[in-house]
């Protein structure tokens, strides 16, 4: 579960610590205050995108770090030690500086898609637009398997039904090539055949071409090595003339002592210098012969390369690419009764594997069809008649998302026709059914921290202690956050933290405080009663306070 939460200069948050624990903690303040900014710093994280804009006014950078306590989370624990990493605890830091952004896992650098994989197993969030993606039948979808704890299942039918349509491309090119085909092997046939021929070596060219200027200018070579080499005779002659004439008993002293040394270093460096040049000029020929020879091997090797329309440094590559296609080709029947073969066998492992997860899927309907209609009666709306409608798909070829559809149907008004939840025509409505949903599928998961943003819009009076003690239920077995305005859900929780806002013209900056007994009253008051707190509004707030921790 999330145990820390440390916020710097992040929108409006100049510095914040928040200790987090066990069971349900509301959010609440001012409207405006900044209480999903908690929720959005997490979402960093756990792999959001983020840009300058979250970047408190006037600093360089935003930072955020979340700490989760991994004791009872064995899937976070393994994620982590498959990487190499510390797996006693999970720091997750997040840092966003100018228009770029840096994420750390247990202080190693990661990128954001690791971050989201791995705050998959940490903490699942439901946003206050939740309703909105949820008319997706895509969302639909991967909301039933996962509720079902087939995820593994569908990612497998997936894949098997990628691999068979790339499959069934590959055989329907093979099979259609036809005469242009055999046209095509012919002429590889040929240009394998011609560089084959070609017979080009691994640093052929390279040394042809070297060789080529060396002969091409030998003649200029030789002369001026030769000019070099005298020049270097000459001053090792000099060097050794200037010697003697400052020899020790013409000029007695240490005053040219170092003169000495460096003319005997010069007329050695000089020496060295002419016997290299001489071993140099011995290496040099002039062979016209040689010279044509390594000239119309280039000549071969161009024309080709010009034929091939590659530079001709890439003949080589060539070759092996031309060569590989012709193999291809050259198995085609062979190749096609393999493709088919491999075809048939990925459309039965499908079949079996996109049957079992539509069993999964029809178990886990039915019971989130039923757990679904208490949520909505306990919420005033047991008149609604919700259904997951699973259809077989028309086509019976292998299919990504299995072999039926997947979509949410209701009807709000009894004996309706269900519809799908994109025809509804309230939206406090789809609040409702969206958050009945969201609690009966959270029920289910195994990610110990629950957030919940605002999910109680467009909800309120005694809905909104239902849905109170909706969130209090699932804080038996998980951890959950919650934003909320809603007395009547804030008195449900465990503990209370307030969001306020502070400063002035020149700077504003948000604060978290944790409420004890005595705030946490005044603050339920503060949203039962708005502005004006009376001895009825505080005794109002005692009340829905001491209801709640009796249960």
């Amino acid at each position: 579960m999330l145990v820390h939460l440390s916020i710097r200069n992040y929108t409006v948050v100049e510095a914040l610590e928040v200790e987090l624990g066990q069971g349900m903690t509301a959010i609440t303040g001012e409207t405006g205050a900044g209480k999903s900014i908690m929720l959005d710093a997490l979402g960093l994280c756990l792999g959001d995108r983020a840009d300058r804009s979250a970047i408190r006014p006037g600093c360089e950078r935003a930072e955020v770090t979340a700490t989760f306590d991994l004791a009872d989370l064995p899937t976070a624990r393994a994620w982590l030690a498959e990487r190499d990493l510390p797996a006693e605890e999970c720091i997750l830091r997040r840092v966003v500086a100018g228009d770029r952004s840096r994420a750390y896992i247990n202080g190693s650098p990661a990128p954001l898609q690791q971050c989201a994989e791995l705050g998959r197993h940490l903490a699942d969030i439901h946003s206050q637009h939740a309703h909105q993606s949820l008319l997706r039948r895509e969302t639909q979808r991967a909301l039933l398997d996962s509720y079902a704890g087939a995820g593994r299942a569908a990612a497998q039918v997936a894949s098997l039904a990628r691999e068979w349509q790339e499959t069934r491309d590959a055989l329907e090119a093979l099979r259609g090539a036809g005469d242009e085909g055999e046209a095509r092997r012919q002429l590889l046939e040929y240009q394998v055949r011609e560089l084959e021929e070609l017979a080009l070596g691994e640093n052929e060219l390279t040394a042809l071409e070297a060789e080529e200027k060396q002969l091409a200018g030998a003649e200029d070579i030789l002369a001026s090595a030769g000019e070099a080499r005298e020049l270097c005779e000459q001053l090792e002659a000099s060097a050794q003339r200037a010697r003697r004439l400052i020899e020790a008993d013409r000029h007695p002293g240490k005053h040219l002592t170092n003169a000495r040394e460096m003319l005997e270093s010069a007329a050695i460096q000089a020496g060295e210098a002419q016997a290299d040049l001489q071993h140099y000029l011995d290496t040099i020929e002039i062979s016209p012969e040689r010279l044509a020879a390594v000239q119309q091997r280039l000549e071969q090797v161009y024309a080709v390369a010009r034929k091939h329309h590659v530079q001709p440094e890439a003949l080589r590559e060539e070759h092996a690419t031309l060569a590989a296609e012709l193999e291809r080709l050259g198995g085609g029947e062979a190749q096609a009764e393999a493709l088919a073969g491999r075809l048939r066998e990925l459309e039965s492992a499908w079949e079996d594997a996109a049957t079992k997860l539509s069993a999964a899927r029809r178990k886990a309907a039915r019971k989130l069809q039923r757990e679904t209609a208490k949520g909505l009666d306990s919420l005033s709306m047991g008149q609604c008649n919700f259904e997951v409608q699973l259809a077989p798909r028309e086509a019976r070829a292998p299919h990504p998302a299995g072999a039926e559809t997947v979509e949410l149907l209701i009807a709000t008004n009894p004996g309706a026709a269900p519809q799908p939840l994109a025809r509804i025509a309230s939206g406090g409505e789809l609040s409702r059914i969206s958050l009945a949903i969201q609690v009966v599928t959270a029920s289910a998961t195994t990610v110990p921290t629950m957030v919940f943003d605002e999910v109680d819009v467009g909800i309120g009076g005694a809905v909104a202690e239902v849905v109170g003690r909706l969130l209090r239920r699932l804080a038996n077995g998980a951890q959950v956050l919650c934003v909320t305005h809603l007395p009547q859900v804030a008195a449900q929780a465990h503990r209370q933290l307030k969001v306020s806002k502070e400063g002035d013209r020149k700077a504003v900056r948000t604060a978290l405080a944790a409420l004890d007994e005595d705030s946490r009253v005044a603050e339920v008051a503060r949203m039962l009663g708005g502005v004006k707190v009376t001895d009825q509004t505080l005794a109002h707030a005692r009340e829905m306070l001491e209801a709640a921790a009796a249960g």
